[in-house]
């Protein structure tokens, strides 16, 4: 039987003063990071994403997810130990965990979806208004079917949402993966007319983050490739 997976998503701003260090010392900054992510990445769920051109207040982003708390808590302390992270602030952080709806009569993947090779992924925190959680369970499942009727007009982007209740800030943090960020707007356009959407308290900030590997990701910090296969000196 699959798990429940924690899923965690960090964003990152490098501050400036990093661009302006030498060359070889910004390459040997990003091997060191690159080094952590593919160390964890070669047992758990690892995606990297740029936000380069994007947003003013992230530049990397990094989507974790694990069944256990602990070896996310051990990543992001080898992260810290990399010279990139004494150039970087963490501008954002949720944390949220995997779980089977109960409004969708499909199976809800309890491991984060792959993203099948689309470009993007839109993600933001949401919260739900109190009064929402004072309807009565078969009214909130109406409501919830009009939603999801919605979602399934516009197949070609995946839906993630994952719980934060108790374990962080937020409610949810909901995710789409898309090929096209026009194809998601007229998908939020049309969830805006949905009754589900008068009892959305606050779903921002939004984010819409550009997958990449993790080299591609580091590269577009200050436009210096490192070859992926380079060791650490």
């Amino acid at each position: 039987m699959a798990e429940r997976h924690f899923v965690k998503f960090t964003f990152l701003r490098l501050d400036p003063a990093w661009r302006r260090l030498d060359p070889d010392e910004r390459a040997r900054d990003k091997r060191e990071f690159a080094a952590a992510c593919h160390d964890f990445a070669d047992d758990h769920f690892l995606r990297t994403y740029s936000l380069v051109g994007t947003r003013g207040d992230a530049d990397l982003m990094l989507r974790a997810a694990c069944p256990r708390l602990e070896p996310i808590h051990e990543f992001h302390v080898l992260l810290n130990q990399s010279g990139l992270m004494r150039y970087a602030e963490i501008s954002h952080s949720y944390l949220a965990m995997t779980k089977e709806s109960v409004y969708s009569d499909e199976p809800q993947p309890l491991v984060p979806r792959e993203g099948s090779g689309r470009r993007f992924l839109i993600v933001y925190p949401m919260w739900k208004q109190r009064e929402w959680y004072r309807l009565p369970a078969e009214e909130r499942a109406r409501i919830m079917r009009g939603h999801i009727e919605t979602g399934r007009r516009h197949p070609s982007i995946e839906i993630n949402t994952a719980y934060s209740f108790g374990i962080d800030d937020q409610e949810f943090v909901v995710s789409f993966d898309a090929d096209d960020p026009g194809e998601f707007l007229d998908l939020v356009h049309e969830l805006r007319g949905t009754e589900s959407s008068a009892y959305t308290l606050s779903e921002t900030p939004i984010f819409t983050c550009i997958s990449a590997s993790v080299e591609r990701a580091l590269d577009a910090l200050d436009g210096e490739p490192v070859a992926a296969h380079e060791t650490l000196a």
